[in-house]
């Protein structure tokens, strides 16, 4: 069945009649969701853990572009938001296993305070935090749903040296272990994404010499992690039969109305398997409805596979730099994003990723979706490799994604054919100029940064900055001052009124 761009149009319809609007990936990668930053689900990472190979680490971010001077109020996730990450292990793009985070805030005085925290915070518990959130985390699996943590702490927002002088004490707080196995941990990280986003500006302007900048350096985001053993992900708990799953994560709003019932209802607005499909894939008509679908429905939608087999973005490279787009249909790009690879789905010749190498899937019911696919028995590598497959390295993307793949590079080359050739296009083998995240990751879970402290906008210059700021806050000042002195006269000449 084909459901064409009227399905979409409808999903998009119901999404529109949100009272809440579903106000309403990668970073704002489609209207809705760029306005609704907490439920805009932004990188999604599924890789062996490289110091725990019988461990898979999943990671999820939201909430793109935190400034670190972000205060008073800082990052919080939604606490009308249901975060989740899916995992399919048979291949019908159904989600087979699914984990669920829902937040709430936990105020100590919100009567007298407006501060995040009122003195330095050196645990979890400390009286001085202010503000935190707390968390249930539960597992999904046939039907059945299990609270794994209940209550769990994140780690708050990292609000300064001053506010919190060892914040890597709090953050390895913030890591739980999981009954049965495994770990998790949700909170504040630094991006993990790098690249120069410059690229949506017509492609550096056709100036390649204008690539290098990471513009995500400096930013944080709000995460959440597992570490979970391979079997609990395994269809039928088998990794040497079955080493093969999909993930995705989405993002859950309520209070989207139904046309007939005006029932509240949750509704699925965000939605990430492999970077940058639904930024520079989708057509922008289609992306907010891309956003709700599941997995299952993606070839359905012609639409969207028509851009999957005949994307845009050859087209446009070839206009600004003159490098021939590869001949279409682009079924290399289908195995990649919609299949997996195997040597019985596509021109790309070699079985890595599809879970059509399942030996206990039912090969019937499998079907061409968008997931991030991860052969879980290819161990991790000593020495990564920023290209992944593209560069030999078989743990990398697409293969899963590590935090340390270079998903613009990678993707870059993938669209240019690279993938099927097994050459990279040597006009743009420096790709953005962007190799590496800005800082480290670390060595054990959640393998993440820590979170930035300082101000990504250093503003014109410190004196000019300061006095502009002195100006407009003594004028601000001085206005409000007198606002409320004209408020509390005309008060008191009410009362005086009243009572004289």
């Amino acid at each position: 069945m084909v459901l064409g761009a009227g399905a979409l149009a409808t999903a998009l319809g119901a999404l529109t009649l949100a009272p809440v609007t579903a106000t309403a990936s990668s970073h704002r990668e489609a209207p809705l969701i760029a306005g609704d930053p907490r439920a805009d689900n932004t990188d999604v990472y599924a890789f062996t853990s490289p110091d725990k190979s019988d461990t898979v680490t999943l990671l999820a971010n939201w909430l793109p572009f935190e400034e670190p001077n972000g205060g008073p109020n800082f990052y919080a996730f939604a606490e009308d938001a249901r975060y989740h990450i899916k995992i399919d292990n048979t291949g019908d793009g159904v989600a087979d296993v699914t984990y669920t985070w829902r937040f709430r805030n936990k105020i100590r005085d919100a009567a007298d305070q407006f501060l995040y925290n009122t003195g330095p915070v050196t645990s979890l518990t400390d009286p001085d935090l202010n503000f935190r959130q707390v968390y249930d985390l539960v597992r999904t699996s046939k039907g059945r749903s299990t609270v794994l943590l209940a209550g769990a702490t994140a780690a708050p927002s990292r609000t300064g040296n001053a506010s919190m002088p060892d914040y890597g004490a709090l953050r390895s707080q913030a890591v739980r272990g999981l009954p049965g196995g495994g770990k998790a941990f949700a909170g504040q990280s630094d991006d993990p994404f790098f690249a120069d986003l410059r690229v949506f500006d017509l492609l550096y302007g056709g100036d390649l010499s204008e690539r290098g900048q990471d513009t995500l350096a400096g930013y944080n985001v709000n995460s959440v992690a597992l570490q979970i053993p391979k079997k609990d992900l395994a269809l039928a708990g088998n990794t040497t039969r079955n080493p093969v799953v999909g993930v995705w994560s989405t993002t859950d709003r309520k209070g989207v109305a139904l046309t007939d019932s005006r029932a509240a209802k949750w509704q699925q607005v965000s939605r990430l398997g492999n970077p940058l499909v639904n930024e520079v894939v989708v057509p922008l008509k289609y992306k907010d409805a891309f956003n709700t679908l599941n997995p299952s429905q993606d070839r359905t939608v012609q639409p969207v596979v028509d851009k999957v087999l005949d994307p845009i973005l050859p087209e446009l490279i070839q206009r600004v730099y003159g490098v021939p787009a590869p001949a279409t249909p682009r079924n290399d790009l289908a195995e990649i994003y919609l299949t997996g690879i195997c040597k019985a789905c596509g021109p790309i010749k070699a079985d890595l990723n599809s879970q059509r190498l399942n030996k206990d899937a039912v090969l019937k019911k499998i079907v061409p979706a968008e997931e991030l696919r991860l052969n879980m028995n290819v161990p991790p590598t000593a020495r990564p490799q920023r290209l992944g497959v593209l560069a030999g390295d078989l743990a990398g993307f697409p293969n899963g994604r590590r935090l340390t793949d270079d998903a613009i590079d990678i993707s870059l080359q993938a669209v240019e054919g690279a993938a099927q050739t097994g050459q990279l296009v040597p006009a743009l083998a420096d790709g953005d100029k962007v190799d590496t995240n800005e800082v480290p990751f670390g060595a054990s879970f959640p393998y993440l940064a820590l979170p930035h402290t300082k101000s990504v906008n250093s503003g014109p210059g410190p004196g000019v900055r300061q006095s502009s700021l002195r100006t407009h806050q003594s004028a601000a000042i001085g206005a409000a001052g007198l606002a409320l002195l004209g408020i509390g006269g005309l008060r008191l000449r009410r009362r005086r009124g009243t009572t004289g």
